[in-house]
């Protein structure tokens, strides 16, 4: 018996429509446990703390949908002022490799623990990206940098200068 062209034809494109349905379900799930890894180590790291306004005054009781939008603190030392910002708008505006570059050699100045993202492994760098990147932009941009000396208008928290090495 001899098979039919059309029949053969639509047997190649339901499994392949099935083998494609099935890749696609299986990095869903991937992309779905990456965003659950990303939030974990977005606030175990403590990037809340800083980039989420109010969330270490409030033990971290402060609705997902308003994390990581920068803050209005400023953080005052002897490098000027510096304020969080919004990983959510500046993130959006990256694709995840220039994330996982910048985050690998940027130094930032205090208290920004930019050390802490140059030592993270590959991964838990991806994945922090597909968190605010699910996240999706919103917000507005934190007050820009004030240098030494520049008076901030809001609120600081003031580092003292450190000690004079004898």
């Amino acid at each position: 018996m001899k098979s039919h062209p059309l029949i053969f034809g639509l047997f190649i494109l339901i499994n392949f429509c099935t083998a494609k349905a099935v890749a696609t379900e299986a990095t869903t799930q991937q992309l779905e446990q990456l965003i659950k890894r990303g939030e974990y180590l977005s606030r175990i790291a403590g990037c809340n703390d800083c980039h989420t306004s109010g969330y270490a005054q409030t033990a971290g009781q402060i609705p997902k949908e308003q994390w990581l939008m920068g803050d209005q603190l400023g953080w005052q030392g002897p490098w000027g002022t510096t304020y969080p910002s919004n990983l959510r708008l500046s993130m959006s505006k990256l694709t995840e490799q220039q994330w996982l570059e910048m985050a690998k050699t940027a130094k930032y100045r205090p208290p920004m623990p930019w050390f802490a993202l140059r030592d993270m492994q590959e991964d838990d760098l991806k994945a922090i990206y597909q968190f605010v990147k699910h996240l999706g932009p919103a917000g507005q941009p934190a007050p820009a940098y004030l240098a030494p000396g520049q008076n901030a208008q809001g609120p600081v928290v003031r580092f003292p200068a450190p000690p004079v090495q004898p």
